[in-house]
């Protein structure tokens, strides 16, 4: 047997067609991977602009209680201030934005415009009087979301989506107070409650996965109603004495 035969061998148990669910998850995390992406590397351009032209658009950041500073609620989480603030936020953005657009793809949809609006208008109307730029904001809202709707839902994708970005980003959670003045917790901190927030008022427009359910439960269900019809079946059947009726 040479190695083209070995590829259509079958392995015992092995289904003969592929799993239509497996390919449809598999689809679901390349096209979450891919938009999440399309967003890094829009920021990326952004900084490449700057770099090439000579010119800094740090004043497109929020700038609280001025009206001007208003447009940083669009602009501000693509403007970074230095290289190391873009790559340090660009991680997170690739795989919590991922998390998000696989796990919840309905959510998502409002999740993103509305962490723009409340991240940015929570700093302009909040924060210290300064430029604030930076994705990180975003980042803290997906976080929260993710983790808080794993609370809430307790369905296995639900909790293991919210165990991945705990262990993986938990330590965020202490970013949300002051500390570095260079460092805006303030957008860390609005994109938290609000990432809480709009996790308790979308944890149901998601559909929840089907359970899944294995062999071996199948088995022990199919013994059970044997068992169960057998019983049946040797029951005596109860009879009635009693005369007949008179016509």
């Amino acid at each position: 047997m040479n190695l083209n035969d070995l590829r259509h061998v079958k392995l015992v148990g092995e289904s003969a067609t592929p799993d239509p669910d497996v390919a449809h998850d598999a689809a679901r995390w390349r096209a979450a991977l891919l938009l999440a992406a399309v967003f890094a590397v829009s920021l990326w351009l952004v900084k490449l602009l700057e770099e090439l032209t000579g010119t800094s658009l740090i004043h497109l950041g929020v700038y609280p209680r001025e009206w001007s500073g208003l447009i940083g609620v669009v602009c501000a989480p693509f403007v970074h201030g230095s290289w190391g603030h873009l790559i340090s936020n660009t991680v997170p953005v690739l795989l919590l934005g991922t998390a998000l657009l696989y796990g919840y793809p309905r959510s998502a949809r409002i999740v993103v415009p509305a962490l723009f609006l409340a991240v940015g208008l929570g700093v302009w109307l909040f924060a210290r009087a300064s430029y604030h730029v930076g994705a990180s904001g975003l980042t803290f809202g997906v976080m929260f979301f993710v983790f808080t709707l794993g609370l809430l839902r307790r369905d296995r994708r639900a909790i293991a989506l919210a165990m991945i970005v705990f262990f993986m980003y938990g330590g965020m959670v202490w970013g949300v107070f002051p500390g570095d003045p260079q460092i805006s917790f303030e957008s860390h901190l609005t994109g938290a409650i609000a990432g809480v927030g709009l996790a308790l008022a979308l944890r149901n427009l998601d559909p929840r996965p089907p359970e899944k359910r294995y062999s071996w439960e199948l088995e022990g269900e199919d013994v059970e109603e044997a068992q169960w019809a057998e019983r049946v079946d040797d029951a005596p059947v109860p009879r009635r004495e009693g005369r007949l009726p008179a016509p």
